[in-house]
């Protein structure tokens, strides 16, 4: 016989609903969100268990932020539920809300809530089990920490492109050189008026570049040329406008500085953990060690999923169907619903990944060529769509990718 324990989490406290496989409710309570608390619940599920001849546990809860994550892995790794075959469950709150939706007139309530979880239990047809193993979930922080910081300097650039506008209006259209570059941001934080850079001896200010750019440039008194160019053809600002936005300048420098050097120390950690995890994904072109770390911590234990189909669905990268009768629809959306992350790792590595394999590149302008609009973004969702396939197959039999060998599923 199976046990379904419901539990609605909050950051304080679990309410609790135990119920058997006849749908009745054998108890329910409430604790604090806490270990002594869970240590509790976990005394009253298996003395239960026990006294009903349980053969296996069904423990659920919604994703709720970081408030779920501690009950989970406590049930998960308890060693006296493990002795009932216990599956801890992280349900996505869509699903529960759409189940209760199926039952009219019932009352809002975290109790009421916990019945509901532990009846969806019971109905079954669960999408995976949630916990993952530890070091999953070690490089699951850090790579969603990385996907933050890279969203934060992509918005942090965006803004220094707009004050460098109202500095040099003439900047990015003249001058071919990385904005962002280090002898660019150099230049822009010493603060020189486009009237001072105008003035500046050419040679001067190409021996500036080159140092500053670590002689990078090729050309250095070219770039040098072109920075005059645009300080001369730019609107002049007042004194008290520059002012600010050379202040706001050197602000952003720094964000982007700062956040620049967090990412390569995130880098640095999330190459020391995948190093302790057995996988095949980066030898698939184009696949490093960023791009295969965010798939993994979201993916984890390639046997939580059935097949590739359901970690497409998990990653979002599926297709909602319109069909009735004999009409079916050629134009259907995406689904809303999936882990944000994993699509943005899976689409992010389908991008470097079709510049890298001929077979990834050839399907993409394939499918590139087949619409007259939204062409690179469609393309590219499809090509991670053709990503996961190889994924799965690599992952689940352990493989190496080899180019002449096609996978099929």
């Amino acid at each position: 016989m199976k046990l379904f324990v419901g539990i609605d989490v909050s950051s304080q406290d679990m309410k609790a609903c135990v119920m058997n496989f006849a749908g009745e409710a054998l108890t329910a309570f409430t604790v604090e969100n806490n270990l002594t608390g869970a240590s509790y619940l976990r005394d009253q599920i298996v003395k239960i268990a026990q006294k009903n001849s349980i053969s296996e546990i069904q423990i659920g809860m919604e994703a709720t932020s970081v408030y779920s994550w501690h009950p989970a892995m406590f049930f998960h790794e308890d060693e006296s539920l493990r002795e009932f075959n216990t599956k801890v469950f992280t349900i996505n709150p869509k699903l529960i809300k759409k189940f209760k939706e199926s039952y009219v007139d019932l009352d809002k309530t975290d109790q009421v809530d916990a019945w509901i979880i532990a009846d969806r239990l019971r109905f079954g047809r669960l999408p995976l089990t949630a916990v993952m193993q530890e070091q999953f979930i070690a490089l699951q922080r850090v790579t969603r920490m990385r996907y933050h910081l890279v969203h934060d300097l992509t918005r942090e650039k965006q803004y220094f492109l707009q004050h460098l506008f109202y500095k040099c209006s003439s900047f990015t259209t003249e001058v071919d050189s990385s904005v962002f570059g280090n002898a660019m941001l150099e230049l822009f934080q010493e603060q020189y008026s486009l009237d001072e850079i105008c003035s500046m001896d050419l040679q001067e200010l190409a021996s500036y570049l080159q140092e500053k750019g670590k002689r990078r440039f090729t050309d250095a008194e070219c770039v040098a040329k072109s920075i005059q160019k645009a300080a001369r053809s730019s609107y002049r600002l007042s004194k008290c406008v520059e002012d600010s936005i050379d202040l706001l300048l050197a602000t952003s420098i720094e964000s982007i500085r700062s956040t620049t050097k967090q990412i390569k120390e995130l880098d640095k950690a999330i190459q020391k953990i995948i190093d302790g995890i057995p996988n095949t994904l980066q030898t698939i072109p184009g696949i490093g060690p960023v791009y295969c770390a965010g798939i993994l911590a979201e993916i984890g234990q390639i046997d939580r999923f059935s097949d590739q189909a359901s970690i497409a669905k998990y990653a979002g990268l599926t297709w909602s169907k319109h069909q009735s009768g004999k009409f079916q629809a050629e134009e259907t959306k995406m689904i809303r619903s999936g882990n944000r992350y994993l699509r943005y790792y899976l689409v992010e590595a389908a991008n470097s990944v079709q510049r890298c394999e001929p077979e990834f590149r050839a399907y993409y302008l394939k499918k590139y060529h087949e619409v007259p609009k939204h062409q690179h973004k469609r393309a590219l969702v499809l090509t991670a769509r053709k990503l996961v396939r190889l994924i799965d197959a690599l992952l689940r039999n352990d493989q190496v990718y080899t180019p002449r060998r096609k996978v099929n599923n």
